[in-house]
């Protein structure tokens, strides 16, 4: 088989059968296809000739070019699961994979916003008294306490809401559902976003009888579906303002929302649950942030922390 066709037949997969969000779609066959055209200036098309040699080497390059580890390891798991998927599918009878390592990831704590810093997404002031106002508001309180990532917030829907019952059904990676408890106070918001949507379709349908009416929650005051970009762009238009962390991406929120449950006191298992990770070892990590934050708080409250 031609390694175009392979990588045509696992973009099908990823997108139709395993209904990838749309960013891990393009990284997942974006990375592929980068390595189909280092397989191409080896003059190598035909996925029988492919070997864990050529992985290694193609990494061996990323690295010398300056790509960053995380850069690199996202790569390997691409490769990964691509080959997983043509052995699978029979289109290949050896695990090229078996061979190849990946590369070693510098360990990081994740970085998060500090209560105080939060607390401001809850003052009215901050947003505009307009439709785009209250969504922008509704966003940062749902990353903030759901710890959704920014394709589950994206693509959830109205009917997977239940007020009533204050919580929130989440598709997350790999289609896996789970259930996530709301607060009543965010409930209330939900509900005047709500009106206030209904109030902004109905005006955009008399504009325009053949607007296409969505069923996700996020829509823009045009009535369009809002994206995961566009929830990325929403967080960037405030946090950085409001916050000094190093960064202040959507994804810090979920961050965020996992180290103030378990700073609370929260049982990590229930934080897996609501995380939908898999694993408890992606869990785990907030441990480490919860040890860091006691040390510095130690630092600086105990009278003989600092003495010599």
């Amino acid at each position: 088989m031609k390694i175009e066709e392979a990588i045509q037949r696992f973009a099908d997969y990823v997108t139709t059968e395993r209904r990838l969000a749309g960013g891990t779609v393009s990284y997942y066959v974006g990375d592929v296809k980068r390595f189909a055209e280092f397989l191409a200036s080896r003059q190598v098309y035909d996925l029988e000739e492919v070997s864990a040699r050529e992985v290694r080497e193609w990494q061996m390059e990323l690295i010398s070019s300056g790509e960053k580890p995380g850069t690199v390891v996202k790569q390997h798991a691409a490769l990964r699961a691509w080959f997983k998927y043509l052995r699978r599918q029979n289109y290949l009878d050896r695990d090229i994979m078996a061979k190849v390592s990946s590369p070693r990831m510098p360990k990081h704590l994740p970085v998060f916003f500090r209560e105080s810093e939060v607390e401001h997404i809850y003052e009215a002031s901050r947003f505009p008294d307009t439709y785009d106002g209250e969504l922008d508001k509704l966003v940062l309180r749902m990353l903030y306490e759901t710890g959704m990532r920014r394709s589950e917030l994206a693509y959830l829907t109205l009917q997977n809401i239940d007020l009533t019952a204050h919580t929130v059904k989440v598709r997350g990676k790999r289609n896996k559902e789970r259930i996530i408890p709301i607060e009543e106070e965010l409930a209330h918001n939900i509900s005047r976003y709500l009106a206030l949507r209904a109030e902004m379709l109905e005006e955009q349908m008399r504009k325009n009888p053949q607007i296409k009416i969505t069923d996700r929650l996020l829509v823009n005051s045009r009535g369009r579906e809002v994206s995961d970009g566009m929830i990325y762009t929403i967080v960037e238009r405030y946090m950085p303002e409001l916050s000094h962390a190093d960064r202040t991406s959507p994804h810090v929120f979920r961050h965020t929302f996992a180290t103030h449950m378990l700073n609370e006191g929260a049982n990590i298992d229930a934080i897996k649950e609501l995380l939908g990770h898999s694993s408890l070892t992606s869990t785990e990590i907030y441990t480490h942030v919860t040890r860091e934050h006691l040390k510095e708080t130690y630092k600086h409250a105990h009278p003989r922390a600092n003495k010599k």
